[in-house]
């Protein structure tokens, strides 16, 4: 007797940061402010913006290193706590979804397909945005940097988001703006489809992901012919 095997949509995974939304205006706006607190200089916006994308401590050293300032690691834990209180309170004053997203999302949502969000945005800051943002509930999961023990580049944090929202992780495309969202999906075996308007410290093109999208009205496309609903 053959042993009957559900089928389990295939699952269209994403990035937050750069890739959902744009979040730099708030997340610089709360990197001064905590500067500020400090007695250092603000770091104008285009200049910050290119220092997303590895998280908020990261974004915090990064910032110092600019302002060639050195702290203890005790300062370093306080400015990075200021950090998440002060941006949690002002997630959503001018973050906004890139072009084309909510229609992409209920495409996806229309064929078949699986939603879930990787980030390395911590989980209740993930929440709380994409609630703001209006748009939390088309997704199965939502998985953030402290979700479980690994988080991106490890492949475990997007196969186990994958898991989390109820899909395969043999059959999950990872859609994200930075090296390591296509570091992360090849390590997991998985599709990366590539967004070039994001936060990274090389052109996405030059990393050379599966499918590159300039808009998300192409991304239905890309992900058609990259995980087929049944294979």
């Amino acid at each position: 007797m053959t042993k009957h095997v559900p089928f389990l949509k295939p699952t269209v995974v994403f990035d937050l940061d750069g890739t959902l939304a744009e979040t730099a205006p708030d997340l610089v706006a709360t990197l001064n402010v905590v500067l500020a607190r400090e007695g250092l200089p603000g770091i104008p916006y285009e200049e910050a913006r290119d220092l997303i994308g590895a998280g908020a401590r990261a974004l915090i050293e990064r910032g110092l290193r600019l302002s060639a300032e050195e702290v203890s690691a005790a300062r370093l834990e306080r400015m990075f706590l200021e950090f998440l209180e002060h941006y949690a309170e002002n997630i959503c004053e001018r973050t906004t979804l890139f072009p084309g997203v909510t229609e992409a999302l209920d495409g996806l949502a229309a064929r078949g397909y699986g939603l879930a969000v990787c980030t390395n945005k911590m989980e209740a800051h993930s929440l709380l945005l994409l609630e703001k943002l209006g748009i939390s509930d088309r997704f199965a999961a939502i998985c953030g940097r402290d979700t479980f023990p690994w988080f991106k580049p490890d492949p475990r944090h997007l196969t186990m988001t994958v898991e989390r929202a109820g899909g395969d992780p043999a059959r999950c495309i990872l859609v994200g703006d930075s090296r390591t969202d296509v570091d992360t999906a090849r390590a997991a075996g998985a599709g990366a489809v590539g967004v070039p308007f994001g936060y990274t410290d090389v052109p996405m093109a030059q990393l050379a992901p599966d499918r590159l999208v300039d808009h998300y009205d192409r991304l239905i496309e890309a992900v058609e012919e990259l995980l087929p609903l049944r294979t």
